[in-house]
């Protein structure tokens, strides 16, 4: 079961830029798409943004389109999102979630995402 810890959330202005990372552990996850979910109070976690496990894929939800960026580095087992243009609308827990070994979100969704993160907190305020 793989392991995901997710760093760099914190208070930001609007319109700043901020790149989380999550370092995974207890195995590789180079067979498995990676994602970051958000959720705030009251609301169901959702995805944001996902990249397939050889990276050629992409998914970005419409509130991330030409924001926000995901990108992998498979040998040192880390995503990163980046997300530029902040917005109070994206205050939020973000997570970082891995899927089972080969999946695609292609006919499946979300459901492919079997392990997440504890969250880190971005909040977005002047």
């Amino acid at each position: 079961q793989v392991q995901l810890v997710e760093s760099g959330g914190g208070l930001v202005q609007p319109r700043d830029s901020l790149t989380l990372s999550c370092t995974t552990s207890g195995c590789s996850i180079s067979n498995k798409a990676m994602g970051w979910f958000r959720q705030t109070p009251g609301k169901e976690r959702e995805l944001v943004i996902a990249i397939s496990w050889s990276g050629g894929t992409t998914y970005s939800a419409h509130s991330a389109l030409g924001r926000f960026t995901i990108s992998r580095d498979n040998a040192k087992n880390t995503v990163y999102l980046k997300m530029n243009s902040l917005k109070p609308e994206d205050t939020a827990v973000y997570y970082c979630a891995a899927s089972r070994p080969g999946e695609s979100w292609a006919g499946k969704g979300v459901s492919i995402f079997n392990s997440f993160g504890q969250g880190t907190q971005v909040t977005v305020s002047s």
